[in-house]
């Protein structure tokens, strides 16, 4: 014997929620997307630690990597 469903006359509201994000969850991941973009056109501007060679040498070997 199938149970009964009770259905709603009318539909369900959200109760007045706003569901509306702010301003600087749109923003700041534009502005971290945007400066990266920065880095990869002009990686000139990205400066290495100079103490640490081994860090500077990785990050040329990815980017030579990734312009082949």
């Amino acid at each position: 014997m199938p149970a009964r469903t009770h259905t709603r006359p009318h539909p369900a509201t959200t109760g007045g929620v706003d569901s509306r994000l702010p301003w600087w969850a749109l923003a700041l991941p534009v502005l971290a997307f945007v400066a990266l973009l920065a880095l990869i056109r002009n990686p000139a501007d990205a400066h290495a630690a100079a103490g640490s060679p081994a860090l500077t040498q990785l990050f040329q070997r990815v980017q030579e990597l990734l312009t082949r």
